[in-house]
């Protein structure tokens, strides 16, 4: 009955597909795969010092954890530990375990500043408390219906704009790089980040085997790209919006909320029947646009941040 912790490798099927399986369990609203989580292990930065942790007892995976560097921030320093038990699996000391060994291997890496997300629920926030974790910002994750629900129609871009999916841009898609590395840049959150290694991008962004090309969508403004939406998916029924945002210059013009619309439709009519996103508490004028396209909270999660020395 005793509960041990490891790291995997993305040849380890089992304990994979295992993590994957916790992970749906305890957090429903997120995409994620057994070649998606192999596939991250692979392909993380050298500098980020990622590990998939799984608990285990006897021999069934009970308990998750990612946990990395934030190596792409200005402010050295910084690493992050998600964990997420099997709901049923609580209590029998695999998150205080992945806690340990998590923080271990990010004090080895030179962290001496551990966030972390917790499910907002009040066994939760103890449970952070307990590990000496304080509470920062919020965030939700949002559901729309696809399949019973109904979508605003689709509109005519206004002159001079033109959509165009991600799949147009195989060839050379530096241009959405410039696009997501300011729109990131501008997002809420905690960490400052200087998103300029573009060969990083297309391993861990632009060749994820989750992201759709021709799902996402861009708005060229005078063949510039200008807003997009970039659309993930499990290839079976379940659409995740992961980034939507609009480059400074074009911001108040709806380009944002008209690349969304589009590649919703689009999704649906590809069979799509759920579609998944997620908004900082703060994010007020994506919220807004998420709200007028009929997504509903489904799940609120919390920051915590902990000094590690």
């Amino acid at each position: 009955m005793t509960v041990t912790v490891r790291a995997l490798h993305p040849e380890d099927t089992a304990g994979v597909e295992g993590f994957a399986h916790v992970r749906h369990m305890a957090l429903p609203f997120f995409l994620i795969t057994p070649k998606s989580l192999a596939y991250d292990i692979t392909h993380a930065h050298p500098d980020a010092h990622f590990q998939a942790l799984v608990a285990e007892q006897d021999g069934e995976v009970i308990g998750t954890a990612q946990t990395a560097v934030v190596h792409d921030s200005p402010e050295p320093g910084q690493g992050f530990v998600n964990v997420y038990v099997h709901p049923e699996r609580t209590g029998r000391g695999a998150g205080s375990l992945l806690v340990r060994t998590a923080e271990r291997h990010l004090a080895a890496a030179g962290v001496t500043k551990s966030f972390a997300w917790v499910l907002d629920a009040p066994g939760n926030h103890a449970f952070a408390e307990h590990h000496g974790y304080r509470s920062s910002r919020s965030a939700h994750f949002l559901r729309l219906d696809l399949a019973g629900g109904t979508l605003p129609p689709l509109q005519d871009p206004p002159p001079g704009v033109e959509l165009r999916t991600g799949a147009d841009f195989a060839a050379d898609p530096r241009p959405l790089f410039d696009l997501d590395a300011e729109t990131t840049s501008d997002e809420p959150s905690d960490v400052d980040y200087e998103f300029t290694d573009y060969e990083a991008w297309l391993r861990e962004t632009w060749h994820h085997p989750l992201l759709s090309h021709e799902l996402t969508t861009i708005a060229l403004v005078d063949g510039r790209p200008a807003a997009f939406s970039a659309a993930r998916t499990d290839g079976a029924t379940r659409y995740g919006t992961v980034m939507t945002g609009t480059a400074r210059d074009f911001r108040g013009r709806g380009l944002a909320k008209l690349a969304k619309n589009d590649s919703l439709h689009r999704a649906r009519s590809a069979g799509y029947t759920e579609a998944l996103t997620g908004n900082d508490a703060g994010n007020g004028p994506m919220i807004a646009i998420n709200k007028w396209f009929g997504y509903e909270i489904c799940a609120t999660e919390v920051r915590y941040v902990r000094e590690l020395i």
